[in-house]
């Protein structure tokens, strides 16, 4: 793995004031795709094989993130609040961090999910309410870090604390979420025309709703199902290539 010194400048020494773990870019708009459509795709649990969010708290969280999951599965706080709560519970220093990171597997079709987008002129912009510097990282070891991510902020506070910024938030967001996925599709569907929406699970199930057409896997098949939501389920993105190869030949067919 590549010296931490090499990959984060930015922690080297400097007043003991909040810093950015990693230089944060703004995402830059991928050009107007020629099928009209583009990709979304949210992170944990569906690139990733587990939810790595989760899995920084089982290794390094603090007492009391169970609680405030408890609290946000009630009903009682929004994502974002949850978040912000846990995050700041967690106590692992950058090196212990970057060495969990380099654990994280990803679904080993998803790169060729992305060629394959690629070749048929489809954009592809990974969108979560997960943390931006665990997403670039994760994605950056499989060989995918030029693909746009659009997530929350993870701030390094101290040698072992940290802080959840979030940029993207909405003040109309439904779900009070860190990332509002609903306006961040609504941008790329005034972009581009169309999005193909792929997610798993909770942070998913508002912007199904509003996508052109969503591939689902775990819970939010139901969900799609019971709302009645434009669908195809899938389990690896194996599959989820096929079918995105199916959807927009077959839809720019039909559109024709």
């Amino acid at each position: 793995m590549t010296a931490m010194r090499d990959l984060h400048p930015m922690l080297q020494g400097g007043a003991p004031q909040a810093r950015a773990i990693a230089l944060h870019r703004a995402p830059s708009s991928p050009a107007p795709s020629a099928t009209g459509w583009m990709v979304q795709s949210d992170f944990d649990g569906t690139i990733s094989l587990e939810d790595v969010t989760d899995s920084l708290l089982e290794r390094f969280g603090r007492p009391g993130w169970r609680e405030l999951e408890d609290a946000w599965e009630r009903g009682d706080i929004g994502s974002r609040e949850c978040m912000k709560g846990q995050i700041a519970l967690l106590d692992m220093s950058v090196g212990e961090l970057q060495a969990h990171l380099a654990t994280i597997e990803i679904d080993p079709h998803f790169p060729g999910f992305v060629r394959e987008a690629r070749r048929l002129g489809l954009p592809v912009q990974v969108v979560s309410d997960g943390l931006d510097h665990v997403i670039r990282t994760v994605l950056e070891l499989h060989g995918l870090g030029d693909l746009p991510v659009i997530a929350n902020r993870l701030v390094q506070t101290g040698a072992r604390s940290w802080q959840l910024q979030s940029p993207w938030a909405s003040a109309a967001c439904s779900r009070a979420s860190g990332n509002c996925k609903c306006e961040r599709l609504a941008e790329q569907q005034a972009a581009h025309g169309r999005v193909l929406y792929v997610g798993d699970s909770t942070s998913d199930f508002c912007v199904s709703g509003k996508a052109d057409f969503v591939l689902a896997k775990y819970k939010l098949i139901e969900h799609c199902v019971s709302h009645g939501i434009a669908h195809a389920p899938f389990v690896g993105f194996d599959q989820a290539t096929v079918l995105m190869r199916d959807i927009v030949t077959v839809r720019e067919r039909v559109a024709a």
